[in-house]
């Protein structure tokens, strides 16, 4: 019954953003991984000095959101590339699929808004740099606050 107030297209529109937030992020671990491994690596979305993901991503706040190393430690399990957070994230995204787990999907889309804000706030005021492929993440992310803030709300009003 909860099924019923799922739009037809609210299921393919989901797993295309997170494809997309997927491919993003195992791009950005690739683009970071290589550049760790050969300093002259350019990235694809390395276009100017000031436009630049893998500048980004090889940054403090790249790992751990700039956070986890100064509260855990540089070799904490929990200092990992941000882009594995991302890959978790939209995995988790299609697999709580479901309406029963709308709960979730909104809370964890409000936590990656959060630290997207934040992200940004980097990017732009800290790293003076311009990351195609983070903006597109924050707008993916965004997306699909919209997405499942409108699944809780429908079944909200399908319950009452």
């Amino acid at each position: 019954p909860l099924n019923s107030c799922r739009s037809p297209g609210e299921r393919a529109l989901r797993l295309v953003l997170c494809a997309l937030g997927l491919a993003l992020s195992v791009y950005a671990l690739h683009v970071e991984s290589s550049r760790e491994r050969d300093p002259g690596y350019r990235a694809m979305c390395d276009l100017s000095p000031s436009v630049s993901c893998s500048k980004v991503f090889t940054s403090r706040w790249g790992r751990g959101f700039g956070l986890v190393e100064d509260l855990l430690g540089k070799h904490s399990v929990f200092n990992q590339p941000n882009s594995l957070f991302g890959i978790v994230f939209y995995i988790l995204q299609t697999l709580l699929g479901n309406t029963l787990a709308a709960v979730t999907l909104v809370g964890t889309s409000v936590v990656s808004i959060a630290g997207s804000l934040y992200l940004a706030y980097i990017l732009f005021f800290v790293l003076h740099d311009f990351c195609l492929v983070c903006v597109t993440t924050y707008l993916l992310n965004g997306a699909l606050l919209l997405l499942n803030y409108k699944r809780l709300h429908s079944i909200r009003k399908y319950v009452h």
